[in-house]
């Protein structure tokens, strides 16, 4: 017979929301292991004692969590989703038809609460995968990535139009009896000089404009895509493990090797609290800079970064002597050093020959260095670093760790980007996108904390090593002794 079935709610019902929720819930399993009750003294600096009484400080770190980790880059599809879902009510510790707190909340607290909060929260959690030995530490990955901005390039002014709005808006505020319409007047005629030719108008660029509702996303583009406004998040993973180690955001107009420096001191400073010592940096050719050098040799740390390829190595025809300082042509002939000088933002070493050298030379039309009577040659002055690194490059182990950067960091960056809701922030300003950025961090060192397996090797070995000495006592008792003799 068919059936038919028809619904009816229930007067009363006997419900416990732990039962409902399985043993083997990624929630569940998340709720037994993180214990953010340190969040209450790390945070009791944002609260007074009077007054209503604010959202639960875990509860909020908790439902940011569940943002990233469903992928839900909005505050209000945040509340919405975990109203509809068990495990997450149980895992924020709300009950059936209790009322979540109001959307708008989060945004405000996620605003209220000092960068070094949700730094803590990260430091944490990385704390109790080092204490599962899920991490090396030895050696570190650095990639960077754009994060998009909530901002619109449609927004972006001139800065000195800008600065009138703001100016404006002082006055504004100062004087409010003024008229408002005479004030958004001058507004609209500030803005319009463009139109009636008092000032010629500029394409946008991070020098003369930006968004004044975000002034810290700034235009980049990356190649086979549009320009947009961005931050550069800096990413740093353990090879061995592929933790997240350390996560920044940056603003977009710096370069991979103008952040290197600064993650590096805040990747050995979290290692070095854990007891850890950072030996090796691995990245790509974005990250080669003279500074950056600098920095990994001041560090200690071995480093495995490409030059770039406006870097010579060695000079096509030309032989260098260290200890006299100049180069010497096929021809035999010097090319000595005339001096240093600013060239392009870099100084330079400029080698020099003799005119009346060049100018009877038989192999001047081959020369690549011989431009116009005269042959020059300019290196950096920090050559030095990058000739260490060239030939640190030419071994057969860095040839291989750059492969295991490429399988290492850019498919953490990929996750982050696709899969936990760091595409695009969804607050204002850099400190924000910091710690967007520091919870994604959290959430994807969770899952891989969540997803590790005790090692059984030790314990195999350990069984084996009982097997090995139950049977060597059997063959050393009395009894064995005595039948083989």
């Amino acid at each position: 017979m068919q059936g038919k079935k028809t619904y009816q709610e229930k007067l009363f019902v006997n419900f416990q929301l732990s039962d409902y929720v399985p043993a083997d819930n990624f929630y569940r399993r998340l709720k037994e292991q993180l214990d953010l009750r340190f969040i209450y003294p790390l945070t009791a600096e944002y609260y007074g004692t009077e007054g209503q009484k604010s959202i639960d400080p875990v509860v909020f770190m908790k439902l940011m969590l569940v943002g990233y980790l469903e992928n839900l880059n909005s505050d209000r599809r945040i509340i919405s989703t975990s109203r509809l879902r068990m495990d997450i009510l149980y895992f924020i510790g709300y009950d059936l038809g209790e009322e979540l707190p109001w959307h708008s909340t989060l945004s405000r607290t996620r605003q209220l609460y000092g960068e070094h909060v949700f730094t803590q929260v990260f430091k944490q959690v990385l704390k109790q995968c080092i204490d599962k030995d899920m991490i090396s530490g030895r050696r570190q990955a650095i990639d960077g990535f754009f994060i998009k901005a909530n901002a619109s390039l449609d927004s972006m002014v001139e800065k000195e139009i800008l600065d009138d709005v703001i100016t404006f808006g002082k006055e504004l505020k100062a004087n409010e009896d003024e008229d408002k319409e005479q004030t958004t007047i001058k507004l609209k005629e500030q803005n319009n000089r463009d139109d009636k030719g008092l000032k010629p108008k500029k394409n946008p660029g991070n020098d003369t404009h930006y968004s004044p509702s975000d002034p810290d996303a700034k235009m980049s583009v990356k190649p086979g895509k549009p320009t947009a406004l961005n931050y550069l998040g800096q990413v740093s993973v353990d090879t061995a493990t592929h933790m997240i180690i350390h996560a920044q955001a940056f603003t977009a107009d710096k370069r991979d090797s103008e952040c290197l420096a600064a993650v590096l001191r805040h990747v050995k400073s979290t290692l070095d609290e854990n007891g850890i010592a950072l030996q090796e940096i691995i990245a790509d050719t974005g990250y080669s800079s003279a500074d950056a050098l600098k920095a990994l040799q001041a560090s200690g740390i071995t480093g495995y970064i490409p030059n770039r390829g406006q870097f010579n190595f060695e000079r096509n025809g030309f032989t260098f002597n260290v200890e006299g300082d100049y180069y010497l042509c096929e021809n035999g002939k010097r090319l000595t050093y005339r001096g240093t000088y600013l060239t392009a933002g870099y100084f330079m070493k400029h080698y020099n020959a003799n005119r009346k050298d060049c100018a009877d030379c038989p192999l001047k039309n081959q020369c690549s260095a011989y431009k116009k009577k005269n042959t020059l040659i300019k290196e950096t002055v920090e050559k030095p670093y990058y000739d260490q690194m060239h030939i640190r490059m030419q071994t057969r182990k860095a040839k291989i760790l750059m492969k295991l950067r490429q399988s290492t960091v850019e498919p953490v960056i990929g996750t982050l980007v696709n899969y936990l809701g760091i595409k695009k922030v969804n607050s204002k300003g850099l400190e924000q996108a910091n710690k967007c950025l520091t919870i994604a961090a959290v959430a994807y060192n969770l899952k891989k904390m969540l997803k590790c397996q005790p090692k059984l090797v030790q314990k195999a070995l350990q069984s084996l090593e009982d097997q090995l000495l139950c049977r060597l006592n059997k063959l050393l008792s009395p009894q064995n002794l005595n039948l083989s003799i």
